[in-house]
């Protein structure tokens, strides 16, 4: 149902994009000024004056009905509170390296180690 929404959210806002662009505007901008025809000036700006607007309505519906699943989807608490309730880790734990060892070495073992085999080969 999410993605239903989504999709009609991002159609209506290409649309309303759409609609905005074809506007007369006062400078001549990107509008489709000029020109009469059958449908005239103050008329086709009225038509699309209701274009824009049913648009705009719709786009917020969508905006806000996306907002109340996101909510519903959410975890009941906030971010701060599961950060607060994480468990800290031990202060006199010593840290390990990838090789087991404790310390802060990320250097693969070397052959001196108990007999295992360097991760690298050696060179001739």
């Amino acid at each position: 149902m999410e993605n239903v929404i989504l999709i009609i959210h991002l159609l209506l806002a290409l649309g309303l994009i759409g609609v905005v662009l074809l506007q007369r505007s006062e400078g001549g901008g990107l509008g489709m000024g000029g020109g009469g025809g059958a449908v005239s000036a103050r008329a086709a700006a009225t038509a699309m004056g209701k274009v824009t607007w049913i648009l705009a309505i719709a786009f917020i519906a969508t905006s806000i009905t996306l907002t109340v699943i996101a909510a519903e989807k959410s975890a009941s608490g906030s971010v701060i509170d599961r950060i607060s309730d994480a468990p800290a880790p031990a202060a006199d734990a010593p840290a390990t390296g990838l090789d087991g060892q404790s310390g802060d070495s990320l250097l693969p073992p070397s052959a001196d180690d108990g007999g295992t085999t360097p991760l690298v080969p050696k060179a001739d």
